[in-house]
């Protein structure tokens, strides 16, 4: 492939994540207003200035334009330098800087949250107006996860199911959400970044902790 090729190439999909952006924040922004059933797609194309066989090349249905696309919330350029990161480290052997990087990877991704903030709040409000979106979020959350864990195995050179990128994908997943749900829960005045580090502190500080089952030891302490 030509660098122009590439080139154009990138601007198409520039563009295609820009209308799938803009697609989701008209879904949301009338979800909000009117709840799920106080609306049409053909609003949403209106607003989007798209039409309707546009909205369907991009989303099946309402609630997955709400939800948005995984690529929008993964996108490559963000996973460049988390990836190149590995490159030292011998294939199949998991890198000695995997946790740094896993940590400034999830910072860098709470940038764009910020930038988008306002969305993620509606977001929220969104669901608790209609729960039943609940189960998309799920679906999505597993989507990204899965991404995640192949995006993962490509940096280590270790299969997706690998127990490091399995932990590393539960534990920072969890964190990272626990940390959003404080966040953005009324009347926290702390910054994001703040919050996250003191918690993944803490997951630090839990797992350095002593561990030994052997069968000498026993809840009272060694016999």
């Amino acid at each position: 492939m030509t660098h122009s090729a590439n080139i154009e190439g990138g601007l198409r999909e520039r563009k295609r994540a820009a209308t799938r952006a803009a697609i989701t924040a008209v879904a949301r922004s009338l979800t909000a207003q009117g709840g799920l059933n106080g609306y049409t797609v053909e609003e949403v194309c209106e607003r989007s200035g798209i039409s309707r066989r546009t909205f369907f090349n991009y989303f099946p249905s309402k609630e997955d334009a709400i939800i948005g696309h995984v690529d929008d919330e993964l996108p490559a350029e963000i996973f460049e330098d988390f990836i190149r990161g590995g490159a030292g480290s011998p294939s199949g052997e998991i890198s000695s800087t995997l946790f740094r990087d896993l940590v400034a990877l999830t910072l860098r991704m709470s940038e764009r949250m910020s930038s988008s903030e306002e969305e993620t709040r509606q977001l929220i409000g969104v669901i608790q107006k209609e729960p039943q979106l609940m189960l998309r979020i799920i679906g999505a959350s597993e989507a990204r996860e899965a991404e995640f864990s192949r995006m993962l195995s490509a940096r280590e050179g270790v299969p997706p199911d690998h127990p490091v990128v399995r932990m590393a994908v539960v534990l920072l997943g969890t964190i990272a959400r626990k940390t959003s749900a404080a966040y953005f829960s009324e009347g926290n005045t702390r910054p994001y970044k703040e919050m996250l580090l003191e918690n993944v502190g803490a997951a630090r500080t839990l797992f350095s902790l002593p561990f030994d089952l052997s069968p000498s030891t026993s809840p009272e302490g060694p016999q």
